[in-house]
C-alpha cells in the first residue's frame, strides 16, 4: 500500500519552472509513484488535497511556504524522495533537462539581496505566486528596472495600476502571464535561439512570439527585441497600455526598422487605439490580430490573419506548400492537440478559412466550445488551466499531450492527428523522440499525424533533429503551424452543414423507397 508524506519550508518559494523539474523529476525516481513541489496557497493547497497529496503536516502551509509532496511504494522509498527533493533545492544540480541553464541557488533571499548580486541589472524577471508578485514588481520599478512578470493569477486592476506606474516612470512592465521576451538578444522564459536583427516584435501571447520569430530566423531575418505583453493586455479593462508603450519604444530603437504586432482580436476601442497608433509609425507594422477581417489600409500598416503570414510579410518568404497524400480523403474528424494556446487558435482560423466546422476548449471567433455531439473538428489546448492545474505546462513535461495522442490514434472517428511541437528555452528536451514513441507503438492502422516543429537549429533540441525523428516515424511534417493545419484541413472531406429545422415542428415523414437506377451525379 502506499504512503504520502509531506515537507514544509518555511518561508521558501523558488521559480515555478524549477520546482516542476524537481518534481518531474522526483515523479520518475524508484518507488515514487507521484511528487509535487507547490507554494502553500489556498488554491495550492485545494490541489494538493485533489490529487491526494496533502496530508496533517502540510494543511497549515501559508502563501510563502513550500510544500514538498511525495507518494511512494513505502515509508522508505518516500523518506529517499524528500531528501532529494531537499538536495535539488539546495543546488545539488537541478534538472534543467538540458533546455536552460541550472539555477545555481534557489532559494530567495529577498529583492534587494538579488539587486546587490547583480547591480547593473535593468529589468526583473518575477516568477513568483501572483499574491507576492504585485509587490516584487512595484520593488523593481522603484529600483527603475522594467519588469517581466511570468506569474498569473494577478487581479486586473493591479495589473492597471502596475503599468500605469510603469508608464510615469519611463518602464515596461511585461505581463502578468508573460511566457515570453526576446530583450537584447536574450532568451527569457519559453523562447528560442533566434539571430539578432532589425525585426521587432510585440505579442500578447507567448507561442505567437515563439512561432513569428522563429520563422523569421529560418528566412533569414532577425529579432531586434520580442516585448511580451500579456495576454490581458489588449483587454477593454487594461486597454492596450504596454502594447502602446512598446510600440513607442520599438520605434525609438535604432535596431528596429520593421515592427510585427501579434494579439487575439482585441475589443474594438484597444483595436482602434492600437491601429492609430500603428498608422502613426515611421517604421512598417505587420498587425496580425489573428481571425480579424483586415481593416482598411492605414499608413505603413499591413493586416494579416496569421502567424505564418505575419512572417511572410516581414520576410518575403511564405511556407513551402505541404502537399497531402495522393490517397483518397479520409472521412472522420481532425484532433488538434496543442501545447501553445495561438498554435491551436491560428489552427483553427486556418480549419475555418479552408471550409471546416470547428470546435475548442478555447475557441476563436467563429469557432464553437466544445460539447458532446456537436460536429466538427475537435482542437484542444492542453495548456490551459483545466488541464495544467496541478501537473507541469506540455512544453515541458509532454506526458499529459502524449496521453491525449495514444488515446486519439486508437479512436476509429479520428482522421488526422494535429501537432504542434515547441522547443526552446525551458522546453522539454526531446520532445518528438516520445512523440515518435507514442506514433510507431499504435500500429500501421493508426490515423496519420501532421505537426508543426517552432525552433531553429540554435535551440538546445536541435530543429534539424526533431523534425527527422518525427518523420522517421511517419509524422508529416510542414513547415509552420498554419501549413500543418492546412495539410490536415485537406487530408479530409469537408462535411456540409446540417440543415436545421425549427423546435416544435415534426420532422417530414420519409417517402417509400422505390427501386430505381442511381444517378451518375452521385
Amino acid at each position: 500500500m502506499s504512503v504520502v508524506v509531506n515537507r514544509l519550508r518555511r518561508g521558501f518559494y523558488a521559480d515555478s519552472v524549477a520546482l516542476m523539474r524537481i518534481a518531474r523529476a522526483l515523479a520518475g525516481g524508484k518507488g515514487v509513484l507521484d511528487a509535487s513541489l507547490m507554494i502553500g496557497s489556498p488554491s495550492n493547497k485545494a490541489l494538493l488535497e485533489g490529487s491526494g497529496l496533502l496530508v496533517a503536516e502540510a494543511r497549515d502551509a501559508q502563501a510563502d511556504d513550500l510544500i514538498i509532496a511525495v507518494r511512494a511504494r513505502d515509508a522508505t522509498w518516500a523518506a529517499a524522495a524528500l531528501e532529494e527533493a531537499e538536495r535539488l533545492l539546495a543546488g545539488g544540480g537541478v534538472p534543467t533537462d538540458g533546455a536552460g541553464p541550472a539555477e545555481a541557488s534557489l532559494g530567495v533571499g529577498g529583492f534587494g539581496a538579488a539587486l546587490d548580486a547583480l547591480p547593473a541589472a535593468n529589468l526583473a524577471l518575477i516568477s513568483v505566486p501572483g499574491e507576492f508578485a504585485v509587490l516584487e514588481a512595484q520593488r523593481a520599478l522603484e529600483r527603475g528596472l522594467h519588469v517581466m512578470i511570468f506569474s498569473d493569477n494577478v487581479l486586473p486592476e493591479d495589473e492597471v495600476a502596475l503599468k500605469r506606474r510603469a508608464l510615469e516612470c519611463g518602464l515596461l512592465v511585461m505581463g502578468p502571464d508573460c511566457g515570453t521576451a526576446l530583450i537584447g538578444g536574450v532568451p527569457l522564459a519559453f523562447a528560442n535561439a533566434v539571430p539578432r536583427g532589425d525585426v521587432g516584435i510585440v505579442s500578447a501571447s507567448g507561442t505567437g512570439l515563439q512561432e513569428v520569430s522563429c520563422l523569421l530566423a529560418r528566412a533569414g531575418c532577425g529579432v531586434s527585441h520580442g516585448i511580451g505583453v500579456g495576454g490581458r493586455d489588449l483587454s477593454e479593462a487594461v486597454g492596450g497600455l504596454m502594447t502602446l508603450a512598446a510600440l513607442d519604444a520599438l520605434e525609438a530603437d535604432r535596431a528596429t526598422r520593421r515592427i510585427v504586432v501579434i494579439s487575439k482580436p482585441p475589443s474594438a476601442a484597444v483595436s482602434e487605439k492600437v491601429l492609430a497608433r500603428a498608422a502613426r509609425s515611421r517604421k512598417p507594422v505587420v498587425l496580425c490580430l489573428l481571425g480579424a477581417e483586415p481593416a482598411a489600409s492605414r499608413g505603413k500598416v499591413v493586416f494579416v490573419r496569421t502567424l505564418e503570414a505575419a512572417a511572410a510579410a516581414v520576410s518575403g518568404k511564405r511556407s513551402s506548400p505541404s502537399r497531402a497524400a495522393s490517397a483518397p480523403l479520409r472521412r472522420g474528424s481532425i484532433r488538434g492537440l496543442f501545447s501553445g494556446g495561438t498554435l491551436c487558435a491560428e489552427a483553427q482560423i486556418v480549419l475555418m478559412d479552408e471550409g471546416h466546422r470547428v470546435q475548442s476548449n478555447a475557441p476563436v471567433p467563429g469557432a464553437q466550445p466544445l460539447a458532446r455531439g456537436r460536429a466538427g473538428h475537435r482542437l484542444l489546448d492542453l495548456g490551459a488551466d483545466e488541464f495544467t492545474r496541478g501537473r507541469p505546462h506540455p512544453m515541458i513535461d509532454p506526458a499529459l499531450r502524449n496521453d491525449h495522442l495514444a488515446r486519439a490514434l486508437r479512436e476509429r472517428d479520428v482522421a488526422v492527428v494535429l501537432l504542434d511541437v515547441v522547443l526552446g528555452t525551458g522546453a522539454h528536451p526531446d520532445p518528438a523522440a516520445l512523440i515518435a514513441q507514442v506514433v510507431r507503438g499504435a500500429g500501421p492502422r493508426a490515423a496519420p499525424v501532421v505537426a508543426s516543429v517552432t525552433g531553429t537549429d540554435a535551440d538546445l533540441q536541435g530543429y534539424a533533429r526533431q523534425v527527422a525523428l518525427l518523420r522517421e516515424a511517419g509524422v508529416r511534417v510542414a513547415s509552420s503551424n498554419a501549413a500543418a493545419a492546412r495539410l490536415a484541413a485537406r487530408m479530409v472531406r469537408v462535411e456540409p452543414a446540417r440543415l436545421s429545422r425549427p423546435r416544435g415542428r415534426p420532422s417530414p415523414a420519409r417517402p417509400a423507397r422505390r427501386s430505381r437506377p442511381r444517378s451518375p451525379a452521385r
